[in-house]
Parts: C-alpha cells; sequence; structure tokens
C-alpha cells in the first residue's frame, strides 16, 4: 500500500542519516478508510493527490511542532504492507498508522516544496491553530500554501535535499 508520510526538513534529514522512518507506529495517509467518501470520487490519482494534500497539511503542523528550520513541506511518499497499516481512530479521512519502521528503500519519493513556496508557509506556520479553527482569513494563508504544488524527487536525491 502507498502511504503518504507528513515530513518536515528537519526530519528528512533524520530519515537520511537513520535510514528510514520511525519508530512505529508512524503515523501517515492513504486511500483508506472513508478517503473516497469524503472525496465523492474513486478515482486512484484523485483521492492519491486527497492522501498526498492531507499529508502536506500535517507537514505544516509537524513543522509548527519543531520550529526553526526551513519552510518547506515535506511528505514521503512509501510502500508498506497492507497488513501493518490501519485506520487511526478519528483521525479524518485517510489517516493511518503504519506498525512498523520504514526503511528507505520503502520510500518511492520525496515530495517537498519549492523555495519559493517558503514565505507562504512561513505566513499559514503563523496561523495554523486560527485556521483551524475556522478563521476565514488564516484558512486562506493555509490554502495558499496548498496551491504550490510539492516537487517530486527520488529518493537518490535525499542527500542533495538535506544538504
Amino acid at each position: 500500500m502507498r502511504v503518504y508520510v507528513p515530513s518536515t526538513p528537519t526530519a528528512l534529514a533524520g530519515v537520511h542519516r537513520e535510514g528510514g522512518l520511525g519508530p512505529a507506529p508512524v503515523r501517515a495517509y492513504a486511500v483508506f478508510g472513508g478517503l473516497a467518501e469524503w472525496c465523492g470520487t474513486d478515482d486512484a490519482e484523485e483521492l492519491e493527490y486527497a492522501a498526498t494534500v492531507l499529508a502536506g497539511r500535517m507537514s505544516l503542523r509537524a513543522a509548527v511542532q519543531e520550529g526553526g528550520g526551513k519552510a518547506r513541506r515535506v511528505v514521503l511518499a512509501a510502500e508498506v504492507p497492507d497488513g501493518i497499516v490501519s485506520a487511526v481512530p478519528d483521525g479524518g479521512p485517510g489517516a493511518v498508522l503504519v506498525d512498523g519502521t520504514i526503511p528507505v528503500k520503502r520510500i518511492a519519493a520525496v515530495l517537498m516544496d519549492a523555495e519559493d513556496a517558503e514565505a507562504d508557509v512561513r505566513a499559514a506556520l503563523g496561523v495554523l491553530d486560527a485556521a483551524e479553527a475556522g478563521d476565514a482569513a488564516a484558512e486562506a494563508l493555509v490554502e495558499a500554501v496548498e496551491e504550490h504544488e510539492l516537487l517530486w524527487f527520488a529518493t537518490q536525491e535525499l542527500r542533495d535535499l538535506v544538504d
């Protein structure tokens, strides 16, 4: 199963250094649970995109908790066995837990904001709580970030992304 793991530039450096994601359980998003109903589609590509967007939003939350570092969203797309994936109770559409570490060899791609998204990401980091509480102006700043498409990088480029 393909899972989309929210991350940060700092955490990405740790993935490179440690050789994978962990410890278990690893929080991620996938085409799983009520995602199709929530999106109103059964189209696999649209559902994978939705899982990526949800992981990107959680990447913002991780960046707020981490503080400092580059202001960019990072999402890791990984292939894991179906049997180690379970739904997160009350975690929202597509939210899953991976009951195991995810070695780098299982990471299919790194998705990351381009440098030109940093100003929007920085602005969204400061208002994320307000956006989640329903503040329309704050939500507009978060949505501005989501208008930036995440760039795909091969895992062979991981070293270059963390340097």
